[in-house]
């Protein structure tokens, strides 16, 4: 049971991914291309994370949390440099 489910639950976050990628190309304006971007980061922080419990192992954990500061630190510089125009001061 819970295989099926997970498996629905994958289907439903690849969705969801292919929508954001939508919005980081056709997007409006910046701060919503950077804001579909985080959202991906998210899903697919999503995704490894059901995909592991689907598959029934423990490894992808450790690349979830890897995946997750990669995508805080870049998005907090992202926004740094369309707020200031400059990362590093």
């Amino acid at each position: 049971m819970i295989e099926y489910l997970a498996l629905i639950i994958l289907i439903i976050i690849s969705l969801s991914i292919a929508l954001c990628m939508i919005r980081v190309f056709k997007g409006p304006s910046t701060p919503d291309r950077v804001m579909a971007l985080d959202t991906i980061a998210v899903n697919v922080l999503a995704f490894i994370a059901i995909l592991s419990i689907y598959l029934g192992t423990e490894m992808f954990f450790d690349a979830v949390l890897v995946i997750a500061v990669i995508a805080f630190v870049g998005t907090v510089a992202i926004s740094k440099y369309l707020m200031k125009g400059d990362i590093i001061e």
